[in-house]
């Protein structure tokens, strides 16, 4: 996705580069992934990247242990993508992302506006014939929508995930144009739903954004619109707002891909992406299983970002606090403490897990997970970061859910090391008679939160 987002009357844009010949995938028995994968993206908030090629399993690791970056948009098939060959993208590929907890983003990118100005895509343009609303352009969506899923079959994607269509910039107030890509549109979500999957579009928010909303709030609409949107608005803010789209439309149901191409570089690793913001909620989807945010290859479909993260954490016992046993036994199975699936349910397992921690940590043994124990585990882990205002990734959400055990400081599990993750780390130091180091968490912080000091 390599597109600007600046105007809603989109200036000619010229790209280098032949079109390549059209590739119908079709589902392959012998190839085809687990149907055991789970629904993605599902529920999520967070932070997202895109990019074309599929990365290495280097990359990915390497990015999943280090980044804030927690979904991937990747083009599983399209005869107009750049990316045709796709070295790593694999069914097993698939399924080990999804096990290490990222959040996939499967985009197709076919035929394109019968206004496009772009070389490359003038082999493979929508129809614009407006004989009987667009039928020849409605023929093109569900074809593209048989090509997506059959794609998404053969590499392990199952029903009910959502698949997205990139629709590149293009100029809306032709209309003969506007319409033949809403019509397109609407057929390629009815098709997909028929085929038991979710709808997704991306287009920049100055031109198929904006018809597609437009289309929402016009009095007997007969346009299918799609259960979620990606808007390409390219204004360095990590929301899901648009100054070209209406703010009540597709409400949990939402990326916006804030920042194009650039270079980023976590865990050592460079990769060039776009970024993204993701707020999908109240999916009609079973959430794919998340792991830590350390990267432990160890998962449970119970132990989610949302069970994890909480603003304090109180004590559970065999019979009391019940809501806080589930990230109780998540934080204790990724610790290796913990055998089995995670119930939410405190038996002998979950005493005898607790009471192994507590010795390891050196805290009284006793079936109770105690104040202590909660920043213990939280911080526990061999790479331990500086932190200081700006930096991000996994460090950060350790960090901040041991502040938020340790503090009342209540704080927002996002990652990021804020203004008020560092106030929170400056008052801890000072209750503990740290050297104050205007709130940034070093050597001698990180070994009192992994004593479990509050």
């Amino acid at each position: 996705m390599r597109r600007a987002v600046t105007a809603l009357l989109v200036s000619t844009l010229v790209a280098a580069g032949a079109i390549v010949a059209v590739t119908t995938f079709r589902p392959d028995p012998e190839n085809t992934a687990s149907a055991t994968n789970p629904i993605t993206p599902g529920n999520f908030t967070g932070y997202g990247f895109d990019q074309c090629e599929a990365p290495s399993q280097a990359k990915m690791t390497a990015w999943r242990k280090s980044s804030p970056f927690r979904a991937a948009g990747i083009y599983i098939s399209g005869s107009l993508r750049y990316c045709q060959k796709q070295t790593y993208l694999t069914p097993t590929w698939v399924s080990t992302q999804l096990a290490a907890g990222w959040k996939l983003l499967p985009i197709h990118l076919g035929a394109q506006a019968s206004c496009t100005t772009r070389d490359r895509y003038q082999k493979n343009k929508i129809s614009s014939s407006s004989t009987d609303d667009y039928a020849k352009a409605r023929a093109q969506g569900r074809s593209e929508a048989k090509i997506a899923v059959a794609a998404a079959q053969r590499l392990g994607i199952v029903p009910k995930s959502t698949i997205y269509y990139d629709l590149e910039a293009f100029n809306p107030k032709i209309a003969s144009c506007k319409w033949s890509s809403l019509w397109f549109l609407a057929a390629w979500t009815n098709q997909l739903h028929s085929l038991g999957y979710v709808s997704g579009v991306y287009s920049s928010a100055a031109s198929g954004m904006k018809v597609l909303d437009d289309a929402r709030v016009t009095p007997g609409n007969r346009i299918a619109l799609p259960d979620q949107i990606w808007i390409a608005d390219w204004n360095n803010k990590a929301d899901v707002k648009s100054t070209y789209i209406r703010s009540d439309g597709w409400p949990g149901a939402r990326i916006h891909q804030y920042q194009g191409g650039h270079n980023e570089k976590w865990g050592g690793v460079t990769i060039n992406i776009d970024r993204n913001y993701l707020d999908l909620r109240n999916q009609a989807t079973t959430p794919p299983p998340v792991t830590t945010p350390e990267g432990s290859t160890s998962y449970d479909p119970k132990c989610t970002t949302a069970s994890i993260n909480r603003t304090s954490y109180r004590s559970p016992t065999p019979t009391t606090r019940p809501d806080m046993i589930i990230p109780m036994q998540c934080l204790l199975k990724q610790r290796g403490f913990y055998p089995g699936a995670v119930s939410g349910h405190w038996g002998s397992k979950t005493t005898k897990a607790v009471a192994a921690f507590q010795a390891k940590v050196k805290h009284p043994v006793k079936k109770k997970f105690t104040r202590s124990d909660w920043v213990a585990i939280h911080s526990a882990g061999s790479a331990r970061k500086t932190l200081k205002p700006g930096v991000r990734g996994a460090d950060v959400i350790r960090a901040q859910r041991a502040l938020n055990a340790a503090t009342s400081a209540k704080l927002k599990v996002t990652g990021i090391y804020d203004a008020a993750t560092q106030r929170a780390a400056a008052a801890y130091q000072r209750k503990n008679g740290i050297k104050p180091t205007e709130g940034i968490i070093a050597r001698l912080t990180w070994t009192s939160l992994g004593k479990g000091i509050w």
